[in-house]
């Protein structure tokens, strides 16, 4: 007798559709059986007329905990993911306080998230630099980079552009560094890529104007933050994996000349993957115009031609992953009244409808298929990080994790229902079709019809890469 049986449904794998029963036995992927085929099961779900997802992974996200928790925690964050379809996210090193630089931080920090995730977890490390406005305690961590690895953390991230103390900005010197370090581990180094010279001295000069309007404001934002300064950060690092041999990950791409240059360099055999986020693929400038503060992040939207002309990386295979970059807020740090677009928080809340918003994209707003979904948001980022083998497909022996999926059902984004702790949400509104309507995680049902199950708070696991 198997713990649970998936029947009805339609799986969706990256190369085809089609109808198969699904039997879990121990958390793990037992049998695919035949439609209809009679078999003993402890549980039975019906999946008729859905859509069947290997899970969700978020490659990409970040819940704030420790530090500040007043934005985001690994209990509020997780059960949001689960929500939407999420089995498995991957969490950034900042911003937290302490971010994740060492051993003992964290020791610290998995002493306080793995007693209240709903989804199972990987971890970014974090890779800082030298800069002078850092303090003693978080200055360039090259020496611990061996021991998280050991760890067992899924990649390393670093910020080539202003960042502050907390986390500071790595140099060419340090990229270089630590691919030569983490190379013979052939561990991943994932970068925000923007240059730091442009993008310091263009806010100083935008932000020394007085007088300027909203709209001047945001203008003045949008141009400190401009397609050159992704490219040339894009192009350095790049360089130190041409240089090293070293595995590279670009960050949330956001335009296309940008995406150019990664291909370019997976053409010339250079080990670089990258990502891009849906609010790249389905938004432009015009709506941090139209949002303003909840609509801030870095990189920013771009122009319309940009964005359609981004999808065409995706489906060739450049852009191999798509992350929510889920980056809360307190609702004061998004407020329109009291923060212009200098002061507010950069960063949007959007794990809980990661998976809807794809989807309606990528399916009623393209008129592409589903597979696509299951190339992105799961085989491929389970590939690149290290999962594959318990992740991110439908294989005997993985994780029995599944998301199901009513392709018609309508969902409307409530910022004041959002299972986030943070409830400003530059999506409010936002309609669509392709609803979550069950996530099970390892067998077992973590989310139904909207709902996260309070039972199922603490029950995931950190995950780490297959060697």
């Amino acid at each position: 007798m198997y713990d649970l049986l998936i029947k009805n449904g339609r799986l969706v794998t990256p190369d085809r559709i089609f109808e198969a029963e699904i039997a879990i036995q121990d958390g793990k992927y037992a049998a695919f059986l035949a439609p209809g085929t009679e078999v003993d099961a402890k549980e039975v779900i019906d999946a008729e007329g859905n859509l069947v997802f290997p899970g969700i992974i978020d490659c990409h996200a970040h819940l704030n905990e420790p530090g500040f928790e007043y934005r985001e925690d690994f209990e509020t964050g997780s059960r949001a993911a689960v929500v939407a379809g999420c089995t498995t996210l991957i969490d950034m090193p900042l911003n937290n306080d302490p971010s994740l630089m060492n051993k003992e931080i964290f020791d610290m920090k998995m002493g306080k998230i793995s007693k209240h995730s709903y989804v199972d977890f990987g971890l970014w490390g974090g890779l800082v630099g030298d800069f002078d406005d850092a303090p003693d305690s978080v200055k360039n961590n090259m020496a611990d980079l061996e021991d998280l690895q050991k760890l067992g953390v899924a990649a390393f991230k670093g910020f080539t552009c202003p960042n502050g103390p907390l986390f500071p900005t790595v140099n060419l010197g340090n990229v270089r560094k630590a691919l030569e370090i983490l190379k013979p581990y052939n561990a991943l180094c994932g970068f925000h890529c923007e240059e730091y010279g442009q993008v310091l001295e263009m806010e100083k000069e935008a932000k020394a104007k007085e007088g300027l309007s909203r709209d001047e404001k945001i203008r003045a934002f949008l141009d400190s933050h401009d397609v050159w300064t992704e490219y040339v950060a894009t192009k350095n690092v790049i360089d130190m994996a041409r240089a090293t041999g070293g595995r590279v990950h670009i960050c949330h791409v956001s335009h296309p000349m940008v995406a150019q240059v990664v291909k370019d360099a997976q053409h010339e055999g250079l080990p670089i993957t990258a990502e891009t986020c849906p609010h790249y693929l389905g938004l432009t400038e015009d709506f941090v115009f139209e949002k303003g503060a909840p609509a801030k992040c870095t990189p920013p939207m771009r122009k319309k031609e940009d964005m359609e002309k981004l999808w065409d990386y995706v489906l060739d295979g450049t852009l191999s992953c798509v992350g929510s970059d889920h980056s809360p807020a307190a609702d004061e740090e998004k407020d329109n009244e009291t923060r212009d677009i200098w002061k507010a928080w950069g960063g949007l809340n959007s794990i809980q409808y990661f998976l809807p918003m794809m989807f309606d994209m990528v399916v009623h707003q393209k008129n592409l298929s589903p597979t696509l979904i299951a190339k992105v948001m799961d085989y491929n980022p389970a590939k690149i990080f290290g999962f594959y083998g318990r992740k991110g497909a439908f294989e005997l022996g993985f994780d029995g994790d599944v998301v199901i999926l009513d392709p018609e059902k309508e969902w409307k984004c409530e910022q004041d229902k959002l299972y986030t702790k943070g409830h400003v949400s530059c999506f409010d509104g936002f309609e669509g079709k392709g609803t979550p309507t069950c996530t099970i995680i390892r067998g077992r049902v973590v989310a139904k019809d909207g709902k996260y199950l309070e039972e199922a708070n603490g029950y995931g696991e950190y995950v780490t890469p297959i060697q």
